[in-house]
């Protein structure tokens, strides 16, 4: 069966450690160019492909289907309409745009063109997500229900993620992993509130977050920091049957970061147990050490390797990243005013 060429725009820290490797390793998807002004430096990591200096000369081979963006933020709209404009499908790495208009935008694009634009939220398929999933049904009515992404990073470095500009701070970047999540799983919140600032000396964008969103009587919290000595809980969950704790990241980026792909043996496990603690007649029984799911970040290229040429479900819609571009501007609103504000 033939394989959909893929062009890859951006060969910095996401297109070299995580989309690259992702792409290769996919069944249906063959990666044939980079866009890149290092040319050297890709062709002595993958040999074989060919390496475009601008996106427009990738965009002239009429072979490459689909084009992925690997890009600082504040380019991820523009260069999706020269994608779209050029009669190709797109992926965009998170977050979508740097506004809910530039998605719109992006979106009406696709629309004229009959093209796909799907979004990389890559974290519905991490472990933790998908340990949570399985258990779920176990947990009954829940009323707590906590996603941490912490770091200790006290000396800021020069890059675009943390200097001032349209799109840069952690609350774009982490943020936008953990709204996903949590709309995957809750739909759309009631309202938010959110705290966002900088908290090191020499912070020049926001590096902490600590954001509530209300569904009735539950309460999601989403928290992030660059000054966590020791973590706490990544996910912790409160229901009317039990509580579910679990401490450790996705083990998938710092395999990718340390040169292993998909197929690896233990890929995507995580050694670290969760616990599930039942609640019977209001008294809590005997711990339960769950073992967590196997995460799966290529699962999401493969679902889109189906879905060009197959028609097959997009793994992430533009209306699904659309509804993560909304909170995230409603959080900058909330943070700002020091207020609830409604979604």
């Amino acid at each position: 069966m033939p394989r959909v060429r893929a062009a890859l725009v951006g060969y910095g820290y996401a297109g070299k450690t995580i989309h690259a490797p992702l792409i290769r390793a996919a069944k249906g998807l063959e990666l044939t160019t980079i866009v890149s002004s290092r040319p050297a430096d890709v062709l002595s990591d993958i040999s074989g492909v060919t390496v475009a200096p601008d996106l427009t000369t990738a965009l002239n081979d009429p072979a490459i289907e689909l084009v992925v963006i690997a890009t600082p933020n504040d380019l991820h709209a523009s260069q999706a309409h020269e994608a779209l404009e050029a009669g190709k499908h797109v992926v965009i790495d998170k977050p979508f745009a740097l506004s809910v208009a530039e998605g719109e935008s992006v979106l009406a694009h696709a629309e004229r063109v009959g093209k796909l634009v799907s979004v990389f939220h890559c974290r519905r398929w991490d472990s933790n997500y998908l340990t949570f999933q399985a258990l779920r049904p176990r947990l009954g009515d829940l009323y707590q229900f906590i996603l941490r992404y912490d770091r200790l990073r006290p000396v800021v470095r020069d890059r675009w993620r943390e200097r001032a500009g349209p799109g840069s701070g952690i609350w774009f970047d982490l943020g936008s992993h953990l709204l996903d999540q949590a709309l995957s799983l809750f739909g759309q919140p009631e309202w938010i509130m959110a705290d966002i600032t900088g908290q090191r000396p020499a912070a020049q964008t926001d590096d902490y977050f600590h954001v509530t969103l209300g569904y009735g009587p539950l309460r999601v919290i989403l928290h992030s920091s660059m000054m966590t000595t020791i973590n706490g809980p990544c996910l912790e969950v409160q229901g009317s049957k039990g509580a579910f704790v679990k401490y450790g990241m996705d083990t998938q980026e710092e395999m990718l970061k340390a040169g292993r792909t998909p197929g690896d043996p233990g890929w995507g496990a995580d050694p670290v147990t969760g616990r599930f603690t039942p609640v019977t007649d209001d008294v809590a029984g005997m711990p339960e050490e769950i073992v967590a799911t196997t995460g799966n970040y290529l699962a999401y290229y493969e679902a889109m390797a189906k879905a060009i040429p197959d028609n097959a479900p997009n793994p992430v819609s533009g209306e699904d990243a659309l509804k993560v571009m909304r909170l995230l501007e409603l959080g900058f609103i909330s943070s700002r005013e020091g207020r609830r504000v409604a979604v």
